[in-house]
């Protein structure tokens, strides 16, 4: 990850909610996309399996990154 990209996700992981808002949801999206090199995929926001198939995928690359 970029640091720019770094220090955005990393202050997203510190937030302790369970729900994420539209901005959140566009940038889990588009990190994704961009990150694991696929076109852009838009989950539907209600099934969460997906969503967090994405974050957990984002959280290992940012670990990565560390």
């Amino acid at each position: 990850m970029v640091k720019k990209d770094l220090k955005i996700w990393s202050k997203f992981r510190e937030g302790k909610k369970s729900t994420i808002t539209h901005k959140e949801y566009e940038m889990i999206c588009d990190f994704h996309a961009n990150y694991l090199d696929h076109p852009l995929e838009k989950p539907c926001k209600c099934s969460p399996k997906r969503i967090n198939q994405m974050i957990f995928d984002l959280n290992k690359i940012w670990e990565d990154s560390q």
